[in-house]
């Protein structure tokens, strides 16, 4: 028996043996998915329910995007540094040694490393959220800020760009494609974690006729418990909290209730 603390009731839990994480698998061989496992005694798989496709060079044109005209690039993920140097690579783009990156993070300024020598570029990191790296952009409000981003961009992101003042362009360099999951159609999981409102969007594309009945639904962030609730999604776990700052924290705090003996 738990205490559900959002709603105060007193519900029974059923033990976790299989839990599907709706990403890539992490590539860290410390990762905490991997204590986890061992901790709790668990099996956790891992499946993308989405994944990023690169829009061509031509779809850039058409859409009218110079990415010779712009000083400074924006970067919020890997994937949007992949995708630029992807673009100037089928542009035939020699990117310039004055251009100017900020990045929202220190782990995509370190993945920048990948194309540049860092040390020879001019390179502004935030400390982890979007607002930290425009305090650095603002500083600089004469350049042309060109932010390389997927289909699927938060409001909050252009509400923040705007209100800076400073000139900024969005270019969709890449695509969030839902992935086929017609494989697990008869797979059962104890718990589903999910991250984003896409991967909501993914489960009822791939079967629309899901019903959640014993499983568990994780969710990550409010936008991402929204398109779980707007479906009818019951939330068993839900990060971050003061208590849960993290996924696995989350579920591993879930399971020790669930299957404690």
């Amino acid at each position: 028996m738990a205490i559900d603390t959002d709603t105060q009731i007193l519900t029974k839990i059923a033990k976790v043996k299989t839990i599907l994480v709706s990403q890539p698998a992490p590539s860290a061989e410390n990762s905490p998915y991997n204590q986890l496992i061992q901790n709790r005694k668990v099996t956790i798989d891992f499946r993308p329910f989405i994944h990023v496709e690169g829009v061509s060079s031509r779809e850039v044109r058409l859409h009218k995007i110079d990415i010779t005209k712009y000083s400074a690039i924006i970067f919020t993920s890997r994937n949007a540094v992949d995708h630029f140097f992807r673009i100037a690579e089928e542009l035939r783009y020699t990117v310039p040694s004055t251009l100017r990156y900020f990045c929202q993070s220190e782990a995509v300024a370190y993945y920048l490393q990948k194309y540049i020598v860092y040390r020879k570029r001019k390179v502004y990191v935030g400390s982890r959220t979007f607002d930290d790296v425009l305090k650095e952009a603002i500083k600089y409000k004469d350049e042309k800020f060109l932010l390389p981003c997927s289909d699927v961009l938060k409001p909050s992101i252009t509400n923040a760009l705007d209100a800076t003042g400073i000139t900024w362009t969005k270019a969709v360099f890449y695509k969030t494609v839902i992935s086929d999951l017609s494989d697990l159609r008869n797979v059962y999981y104890d718990i589903l974690v999910f991250f984003s409102p896409s991967g909501i969007k993914s489960l009822f594309h791939n079967f629309p006729d899901f019903e959640q009945n014993d499983t568990r639904i994780a969710v990550f962030g409010p936008t991402t418990k929204k398109a779980a609730e707007d479906k009818g999604l019951r939330i068993d776990i839900l990060a971050p909290k003061p208590e849960n700052p993290s996924m696995t924290k989350a579920l591993s705090d879930y399971i020790a209730i669930a299957n404690k003996r």
